[in-house]
């Protein structure tokens, strides 16, 4: 088959001088258009649909310079279009034809008027034909960048304009619509376009037109334009959103359908209140909620973005609500949190609107009924979630007088997450503005001296961010008109003062304001990003009995660690918070059976934390938070002593449990200031031996032992007001002027006397002695060298499993040396063992040998070395451990002492328990023995006093 015959138009170089003519020829010379038309229209026909769609053909029109005489062709062609009525100064008509003889502009005029073409006539057939080759070919060349920006230089945007003002015919809005799209994909040619007037244009032709594909390049236009909020606001105002809206309700086609919903979204971007008011009044908040459950992706997930940008805006919220769109944005966040759902970075903005919607009663109740408390409080644990958790909490205050909802939260376990959230991170969410406060008291619309702040408003805004219960909680005192300082600090509802707490500083802690909360309601009452939790911790303390929630290990944490963790002064709703519940009868037992009120004291009193323990890490306690503390133990110890507080501590200490009676003997000691009740319940009742008998069982508490030392330390108090020598009575011994030395003299060469006796140890060491020194020493010696034992008419006298080190003390002993200091040789210095070194077996062998003065002076020598102003309490356990009973009665003076530092007196005394083992019987005496303040084996000192 032969080839085609070559023809003219398949050479660009004639196309484009067929297009350079016809750009060139005059409006009205002497030329017929006419006989033009045919070599023009078959040169612009085959630039379309050869040339430019070839592979390259786009880069080869532009750099063969055809993008100027196009241009200019269509200057000519709109020129030479129908003029629109009416037209004023500054039409597009007259600013083409200046342009065409001035050449191209390098920036866009004027907006044209959108409304002097609202009635033109339709252009003629020749004319519309050029304009759609020359539209399609420069729409399709504005695909590439390059091309996109020699159109801009060359100032092609206002006669697009133009010619979507002068030509109402819908292909050539089309084109035109199509070719400004491509063009504003560039920033710069955005601006210009706007400049240029387009935007009430394109909005007028999605009115006009009725071809779907001309709608869809409209469409498209305008997504594009909606480039930065700057831009998306102007669209909004120049009512771009309501016909998409309106459109939208139409029920189009699939692909305009997709169309709208992409333009949609992008004009919702950081939602204008313009965006949403003309979004509702175009009747597009139920079409959108029904386009969730659309079968195509890409349609369902932009309709579910849009949805959650319109929450932003306040106005649209409630009306959204009644559209289904809470069950919606619910359903979708609980599937992209579900298994197979999407990842953290596409839940956000699902995870800011169910917060926003939580701001109307009317979105709330939905939520809550359909089930998006439970999906809050997930997200609350979720530590994935942490970035949004004060968000969540922010939101929550919606519920704060909702008592179902808050009901289902605390049996959900709020009450421990809050009380995390008072020392976490802060997240970081955006703070939103005004317009995204509720909804349910709208702003006044007034004269500008009351949108700056008038009573009313002030007033609306209380009551719907849950601060006031109703108008009456607010004093008209707090009218801007009366007082010319800020608004004073919101009041914490239903809250009364606790008289037990004096007046505390209130500068706030943090700066960080709540997402959410109007910057115009700043006060002195400290609203950090912790003041949400702190006023649904508050919430919940005001129920008649708050101690299943907030009397809780987790729960006081919290709050211990915010009070005493803040950079600055911590929130006084935090003070009255714990001062609520440590005055409510209810909450007695919960201090007693979670160890509350000794948290109390060795938090705040103290200066130990859970984090402090068991390491010494040095953190002193502030005067204010001990005097916190004590204030607190205080209001404890008015409810403990009465009537009502008696008899609940009576019934835990003797019908409780097994871990609620210990409890209970641990707490007395702290909040029991009678003798009659405390000598009754402790001594009495028996508490006394539960406490002591539960020191070596598996502890209930991680700080059990801390809070045991520290008990029995304030019990001794009780018991013996006078302070007792917190360490070992002084030893006879003085190091610095040690008693004369009775031995030495026979340790010369010329001993005075000379000894008659000689001892032999194991290790062949033989040591002078004094025969009748030696027998007076003890019965032992006497019957060894006195009696009838062949040792009797023996000089050299074997003394069996002794160290020269070990022997050393009872040889001094023997001859009657008291305090000079031999009973220190064989004890090893600090942070040696006892066990197994010569100073137990010094002391092994003054038993042996029946010498109890030696026992008592090497026992001493020990403790005052071990157990002295230099000793730790890893000591404890190693004297314990030797197992002497002056040792053990040692052990447990140095741990319970009045002056002991209270971490190492708790170190000390888990370090008896460890050494006691199962043998608990010698410890126990011993404790029990210093806390009643009598000599261990004294009367009445056992466990069963």
């Amino acid at each position: 088959m032969a080839a085609a015959k070559p023809t003219l138009t398949d050479s660009l170089s004639f196309c484009l001088a067929q297009l350079t003519a016809a750009a060139g020829e005059g409006l009205g010379g002497g030329k017929d258009t006419a006989t033009n038309e045919t070599p023009l229209g078959r040169a612009l026909l085959a630039l379309r649909t050869r040339h430019v769609k070839a592979a390259g053909g786009i880069e080869r029109f532009r750099a063969r310079g055809g993008l100027r005489p196009l241009l200019a062709l269509l200057r000519r062609a709109a020129a030479a279009g129908p003029a629109p009525s009416q037209a004023g100064p500054g039409s597009a008509p007259s600013s083409v034809e200046s342009a065409a003889s001035a050449g191209p502009a390098p920036s866009p005029g004027p907006a044209p008027s959108a409304a002097s073409s609202s009635s033109s006539p339709s252009p003629p057939a020749r004319l519309r034909k050029t304009l759609d080759l020359a539209l399609s070919i420069l729409a399709n060349c504005c695909t590439e960048g390059a091309c996109r920006a020699e159109v801009r230089r060359l100032g092609g945007i206002l006669p697009l304009v133009t010619i979507l003002q002068c030509v109402k015919t819908d292909s050539i809005q089309n084109r035109t619509a199509r070719a400004l799209g491509n063009l504003a994909m560039e920033p710069e040619s955005c601006g210009d376009i706007h400049s240029a007037g387009a935007v009430p244009l394109l909005v007028e032709s999605l009115t006009a037109c009725q071809d779907s594909q001309c709608l869809q390049s409209v469409v498209r236009a305008l997504r594009n334009l909606a480039d930065s909020p700057q831009h998306r606001l102007a669209l909004a105002q120049q009512g771009a959103v309501r016909p998409l809206a309106e459109l939208l309700a139409a029920a189009p086609d699939p692909a305009l359908t997709l169309a709208l919903v992409r333009a949609l979204l992008e004009l919702s971007r950081g939602c204008s209140r313009a965006c949403a008011e003309q979004l509702s009044l175009g009747g597009g908040l139920g079409p959108l909620v029904s386009l969730a459950s659309h079968p195509k992706k890409a349609v369902r997930e932009a309709t579910i973005l849009i949805l959650a940008n319109l929450c932003a805006q306040g106005l649209v919220r409630p009306a959204l609500g009644n559209a289904g769109g809470v069950e919606v944005l619910l359903g979708e966040l609980r599937r992209r949190r579900g298994p197979n759902g999407a990842g953290p970075a596409s839940q956000q903005p699902l995870v800011r609107a169910v917060c926003l919607l939580c701001r109307e009663a009317i979105n709330r109740a939905r939520l809550r009924d359909a089930g998006g408390l439970e999906l809050l409080m997930g997200l609350l644990r979720d530590p994935r979630a942490s970035a949004w958790h004060p968000r969540v909490v922010a939101a929550l205050v919606g519920f704060l007088y909702d008592t179902g909802a808050l009901g289902r939260l605390q049996a959900l376990g709020l009450v421990p997450l809050l009380a995390g959230q008072l020392c976490g991170d802060a997240g970081d969410e955006e703070e939103e503005g005004r317009e995204a406060a509720s909804w349910d008291f709208p702003e006044e619309r007034t004269p500008e001296r009351a949108q700056a702040g008038s009573f009313r408003s002030l007033r609306s805004w209380l009551i719907s961010e849950g601060y006031a219960a109703g108008p009456g909680d607010i004093s008209p005192d707090w009218s801007p008109e009366r007082c010319p300082l800020p608004p004073p600090p919101p009041p914490e509802p239903a809250e009364p003062t606790s008289p037990t707490l004096g007046p505390m500083p209130l500068r706030s802690p943090r700066t960080l304001r709540t997402p959410g909360r109007s910057p115009a309601a700043t006060s002195e009452e400290p609203w950090g990003r912790e003041g949400p939790a702190l006023l649904l911790l508050s919430r919940f303390s005001q129920a008649p009995d708050p101690s299943g929630a907030l009397v809780t290990g987790p729960a006081l944490c919290g709050l211990l660690a915010y009070v005493t963790g803040s950079p600055g002064p911590p929130s006084p709703r935090a003070l009255r918070i714990l001062a609520r519940l440590t005055c409510n009868p209810a909450c007695l037992e919960a201090f007693v059976r979670s160890y509350g009120a000794a948290l109390l004291r060795a938090w705040l009193v103290l200066g130990v934390a859970p984090d402090d323990w068991p390491t010494l890490r040095a953190r002193p306690a502030r005067r204010q938070h001990r005097e916190l503390g004590e204030m607190l133990l205080q209001n404890l110890t008015v409810q403990a002593e009465s009537p009502f507080g008696v008899g609940a501590l009576t019934h835990l200490l003797l019908s409780g449990s097994p871990e609620d009676r210990v409890a209970c003997a641990l707490t007395l000691p702290f909040i029991c200031r009678k003798p009659s009740l405390w000598r009754r319940l402790l001594l009495d009742q028996g508490g006394l031996r539960l406490l002591l008998s539960a020191l070596t069982r598996p502890a209930p508490h991680p700080l059990f032992l801390f809070f045991a030392a520290d008990s029995l330390s304030c019990l001794q108090g009780l018991v013996s007001p006078t302070v007792i020598p917190a360490l070992p009575p002084p030893m006879p011994l003085d190091l610095d002027a040690p008693s004369p030395c009775l031995y030495e003299p026979l340790l010369g060469p010329a001993p005075i006397p000379a000894p008659d006796l000689h001892f032999l140890l194991d290790s062949g060491l033989r040591l002078p002695a004094q025969r009748a020194a030696s027998a007076t020493a003890s019965p032992f010696f006497r019957a060894l060298l006195a009696g009838s034992f062949a040792e009797a008419q023996m000089n050299l006298v074997p003394l069996r499993g002794l160290s020269p080190s070990a022997a050393w003390p009872i040889l001094h002993h023997l001859h009657g040396c008291r305090g000079c200091g031999a009973a220190l040789g064989p004890i090893p210095p600090l942070g040696q063992p006892l066990l197994g070194s010569e100073a137990e077996e010094a002391l092994e062998a003054a038993g042996r040998f029946l010498l109890p003065g030696l026992e008592e002076e090497l026992e001493e020598a020990v403790g005052h070395i071990h157990l002295g102003p230099h000793g730790g309490p890893e000591s404890v356990g190693e004297v314990f451990r030797l197992g002497r009973p002056r040792l053990v009665a040692h052990c447990a003076r140095w741990t319970l002492g009045p002056g002991q530092c209270p971490r190492k007196r708790a170190l000390a005394l888990m370090g008896l328990v460890e050494a006691a083992g199962e043998e608990t019987g010698p410890l126990m005496e011993a404790l029990l023995a210093v806390v009643m303040g009598v000599e261990l084996g004294g009367k009445g000192c056992s466990l069963d006093c």
